[in-house]
C-alpha cells in the first residue's frame, strides 16, 4: 500500500507505509504489556486477601503463585517447539486467552463458593504454561518490530532507494548525481553513502530493538511503583474480587491488541533450536546471565531482608516501603538514562559493573539501616539494574533473530525465574540464621564478588581469543542486516 496522496514519492514511487506500522506496532505492544503488567500489580494486593477469604487458609495465599512459577522454570523441556510457535502478534494472542481463562478460574470460582487448594494449584499451572510461552514471545516480537523499524529507516536513508521526501523537492541526493559529492572528490574515491551499505556502520544503527526492549522493561517498573498503592485504594474500596476480573481482562485485551503484528517467523526445515544451542558463540550473553541470575538469586535479603528488619524494630512495612519505593523511582530514572549509556559502554563491562554496584547498596543497607538511607541506596541500586537489563537486552538484539532469539529470551526468562525462586526457598532460613542486617551484608558482597568474576573472567578469555575470529564475529554481526538492530 502506498502513501501516494500524502505527498511523499520514493524514487518516483510513494513510499510504504511500513515505517508508520513499526511504530503502529511497538505502541499496541508497549501499551498491552503495560497494561497487563499494571493489572497483574494491582490484582497482587487482592489475591491473598481472596484466597484467605475464600478458604481461611493462610498457606493457599501463595499456591496460585508457587504453582505458576513451576512451568516457567521446567519451559526448557517442554517448551522448546511451543515457544517457536508464538512468532506473531495472532498467536501471542491465542496464548493471552489461555492465561486470561487461567486468571479468571480464581474469581469466578470465589464467586461460586467453589475456590479450593486444587482450584489454585490448576489455575497456576495453567498461567505458568502461559507466561512461559508470552512472555519471551512478546520481547521476541517487540525486537522484530524493532529490527523491521530499523531497516525501513535504513531503506529510507539509502541512496537511490528509500528516502521519503515530499514531492516537487529534489532530494540532495538527487542534486548530487553526476559526481558531485564530496566524499567522490576525496582520495580514494571513498563516500560515505558506500560505507553504509549492508546497514553495518556503527553510526547509522538505532537499535530500536534494544530501546523498545528497554522501555518494555521501564513500564514495567512504573507498575511496580504505582500498582500496590492503586490495588490498596481498590480494596479498601471493596473492589478485591473485581481486581481479579481486570486482570483476566486486561492481559486478554493486550494479547488482541497484538493480533495482526507480524514476527520473523521460524522455518520448518531447520532444527528448533534449544537454550543452550543458542548460547554457542555467545559467550557475552552467558556472561550476563550469570551476573543477572546471582542477583535475582540474592534479591530475597532486600525484599524479606527489609520486612524483617520493620518487623524487628516494630516499624513493620516501612523499611520495606522505603527501599521499594526508592527502587522503583530509580528504576524508572535509569530506564531514561540508559538508553544513551548502553549504546556507549561495551555490554558485558556495563552489567558486571552495574550489579557490582547493586551489591555495594545491599552491604551499605546492611550497614546503615535506617528508612532514609535505604530509600537512596534502593534507588541507587534500581539505578543499576536497568544498565545491567539493558546490556544483556543489547547482546541478545544484536547476535540474534528469529527462532535464536525466541530461545534466547526464554532462557533469560528461566534463569530469572529459576533464581529468584531458588532465593526465596532458602531466604527465610538464611536470615533467621545470620539475621536481616548481615544477611543483606552477605549477599551484597556475594553479587558483587560475582559481577566481578564475570568481568575478569570475560577480559582474560578475550585477551586468549585469536584477534581474527573475534574481529570476524563482530563483522558479522555488523554487517548482518537483520542483526545489527
Amino acid at each position: 500500500m502506498r502513501l501516494v496522496a500524502a505527498g511523499y514519492r520514493l524514487n518516483g514511487v510513494g513510499p510504504t507505509i511500513e515505517g508508520v506500522k513499526s511504530r503502529r506496532d511497538a505502541l499496541f505492544l508497549l501499551a498491552g504489556g503495560g497494561a497487563a503488567d499494571l493489572a497483574f500489580r494491582i490484582a497482587q494486593v487482592a489475591l491473598p486477601l481472596v484466597v484467605l477469604q475464600e478458604t481461611g487458609s493462610v498457606a493457599a495465599t501463595g499456591l496460585a503463585g508457587g504453582a505458576a512459577g513451576i512451568p516457567v522454570v521446567l519451559s526448557p523441556w517442554w517448551a522448546r517447539k511451543a515457544r517457536q510457535w508464538v512468532d506473531s502478534g495472532s498467536r501471542l494472542a491465542v496464548v493471552a486467552a489461555v492465561q486470561a481463562v487461567a486468571l479468571a478460574m480464581v474469581p469466578m470460582a470465589a464467586a461460586l463458593g467453589w475456590l479450593h487448594a486444587g482450584v489454585l494449584i490448576a489455575s497456576g499451572l495453567l498461567l505458568g504454561c502461559g507466561d512461559a510461552l508470552s512472555n519471551p514471545g512478546r520481547s521476541a516480537l517487540l525486537a522484530d518490530t524493532g529490527d523491521r523499524w530499523d531497516l525501513e529507516a535504513g531503506a529510507r536513508r539509502e541512496p537511490g532507494g528509500g528516502k521519503a521526501t515530499p514531492a516537487g523537492g529534489g532530494r540532495r541526493g538527487e542534486e548530487r548525481e553526476g559526481g558531485g559529492r564530496r566524499g567522490e572528490e576525496r582520495e580514494g574515491g571513498r563516500r560515505r553513502g558506500e560505507e553504509r551499505e549492508g546497514g553495518g556502520r556503527r553510526a547509522e544503527r538505532r537499535d530500536h530493538a534494544v530501546v523498545l526492549l528497554t522501555w518494555q522493561d521501564g513500564i514495567r517498573r512504573v507498575g511496580m511503583v504505582v500498582g500496590p498503592p492503586i490495588g490498596a485504594l481498590a480494596v479498601a474500596a471493596a473492589w478485591t474480587n473485581a481486581l481479579l476480573w481486570v486482570e483476566a481482562a486486561a492481559v486478554l485485551a493486550a494479547g488482541m491488541l497484538a493480533v495482526g503484528i507480524i514476527g520473523e517467523r521460524s522455518t520448518t526445515t531447520t532444527e528448533t533450536p534449544s537454550i543452550r544451542g543458542s548460547l554457542v558463540g555467545r559467550k557475552d550473553v552467558l556472561y550476563g546471565w550469570i551476573a543477572r541470575g546471582t542477583g535475582c538469586l540474592t534479591w530475597f535479603s532486600f525484599t524479606l531482608g527489609l520486612s524483617v528488619i520493620g518487623a524487628e524494630r516494630g516499624q513493620p512495612g516501612v523499611y520495606l516501603a522505603a527501599g521499594m519505593s526508592g527502587y522503583g523511582v530509580g528504576s524508572v530514572v535509569g530506564t531514561m538514562a540508559s538508553l544513551a549509556v548502553i549504546r556507549r559502554v561495551s555490554p558485558v563491562p556495563l552489567a558486571a559493573i552495574s550489579w557490582t554496584l547493586m551489591g555495594l547498596c545491599w552491604i551499605g543497607m546492611g550497614v546503615w539501616t535506617t528508612p532514609a538511607a535505604i530509600a537512596v541506596l534502593g534507588a541507587l541500586s534500581g539505578v543499576t539494574v536497568v544498565m545491567g537489563i539493558g546490556a544483556i537486552s543489547m547482546l541478545i538484539t544484536r547476535s540474534s533473530a528469529g527462532a535464536e532469539r525466541r530461545a534466547l529470551l526464554s532462557g533469560q526468562s528461566v534463569v530469572v525465574n529459576a533464581s529468584s525462586s531458588a532465593g526465596l526457598l532458602i531466604g527465610g532460613p538464611v536470615i533467621a540464621a545470620a539475621g536481616a542486617e548481615y544477611t543483606l551484608i552477605g549477599a551484597g558482597a556475594l553479587t558483587s564478588v560475582v559481577a566481578l568474576g564475570v568481568l575478569l573472567q570475560r577480559n582474560r578469555a578475550a585477551r586468549e581469543s585469536p584477534p581474527c575470529d573475534t574481529a570476524g564475529h563482530v563483522r558479522s554481526r555488523d554487517h548482518d542486516a537483520r542483526r545489527a538492530a
